[in-house]
This record gives structure tokens, sequence and C-alpha cells, in this order.
């Protein structure tokens, strides 16, 4: 499976969506026990989160596919394939225990896993923790998935992202290769593209941060 056969799994279930409406529902009660620092400014909260899980789910295969595109440019194809075998199998061939989830419901799960995943790769080895090629609106998008699958099933997911982690990572040596090739292909156009797109998902639709809910300002 490749990451165009992820984008082909995503088109299916919004075409689901389009005929049921459930995830949008679903949206709507998370819309209003979402926590005070994750402000929707939007007329509608739900649909701004709706649209704003949709472009997170799509931007996975994509998210792939750069990594992928980058370690082959820079020779460490064996190196990143373990972490983009394991990100293709989240939507490929899922856990049993995601099998009640379907639709978009299930796609924000596996590409929360994915994302958090990828998150996780950079922060395990120097090069790429220093890179700066995870910015913060990333960070904050996966908080906000975070909240919109909902805990404790969230913080579950992540246990399970660490283990994984440790499986494919396994000795401390790996914190410390060097991985600026990596790096270097990673800062050419083809990343560029997706830094801008996560810079503007929260802003395109209404959402935004606030790191000190309840002060006054000044």
């Amino acid at each position: 499976m490749t990451p165009s056969a992820v984008l082909h799994i995503i088109d299916q279930a919004r075409r689901q969506e389009a005929r049921s409406g459930t995830f949008l529902e679903q949206m709507d009660e998370r819309a209003a026990s979402l926590p005070d620092s994750i402000v929707v400014s939007g007329p509608n909260p739900a649909t701004c989160l709706f649209q704003f899980a949709v472009e997170y789910i799509e931007m996975a295969p994509r998210l792939i596919d750069c990594v992928e595109t980058c370690a082959r440019d820079s020779g460490h194809v064996a190196l990143f394939r373990p972490f983009i075998e394991s990100a293709i199998r989240y939507f490929t061939r899922p856990s049993p225990l995601l099998a009640r989830y379907d639709g978009l419901d299930g796609l924000l799960i596996k590409a929360y896993l994915c994302h958090r995943l990828m998150e996780e790769m950079y922060e395990n080895n120097y090069s790429t923790r220093t890179s700066r090629l995870v910015e913060l609106e990333a960070t904050q998008a996966n908080l906000l998935a975070h909240h919109l699958i909902g805990e404790p099933f969230a913080n579950e997911l992540d246990q399970s992202i660490t283990i994984t982690v440790a499986q494919i990572a396994r000795s401390p040596d790996y914190y410390n290769l060097n991985l600026n090739p990596f790096v270097e292909k990673a800062r050419d156009t083809a990343w560029d593209w997706m830094r801008e797109y996560w810079e503007k998902l929260l802003t395109r639709n209404q959402i935004r941060f606030d790191l000190n809910p309840g002060l006054d300002p000044c």
C-alpha cells in the first residue's frame, strides 16, 4: 500500500460522511466540551472542527509521502522505512482494537497515530529535533486532534506510539545518528509547502490556542 492508496480510503470515508452526517454530529458534541485554551471563533464551531479534522486527515498521507521522498533523496530509506510502513499500516491494516471506528471518526484516529508517530520520530533524533522541521502549529494541531478523539482513549493512543517508537529505534544511539542529510532535503520546496499548510491549518478554520485563558489583557 502507498500514500495514494490511503488518499483513496479517505475519499471513500468522505462519501460515506456525505450520506450519514455522523462525524459532523460528533464534532458538534466536541465543540461544547473543548478546554478554554482552544478557541473556535467561527459562527459554526462544529463546521470549523469538521473541516479541520478532514484537512488533518488528508495531511497524513502527504506527510508520509514527504518523509519517504526526503529519506530516499538523502540516502536514508532503510532507516526511515519502519516509520513509513508503520504509518501506512495505521490506515491499511489497523489494529483490531480500532475495528469499531469507521468513516471519518476512524480516520481521525489513524491520522492522529500517523502524525504523532512522525512527531516522535523527530523528537528521538538530535539532528531532526533541533531542525525545526516540526513547527508549533503542527504540535497544536495534534493537541486539538487529541481533544477531538477524547480521553482516556487518546492517552492510550499516545502510549501505543511510545511503544512503537521504542521498538523501531531500539538503541539510544539512534538519537545521535547524523541525519543532517535528511534535514537538508526536508528544507527544499517539497517540505516548504507542508510547513505552510501546518502554519495556516488552524487559522484557516478559525481556531486558535489561548495559552492564558481567563486572563484579562493588559
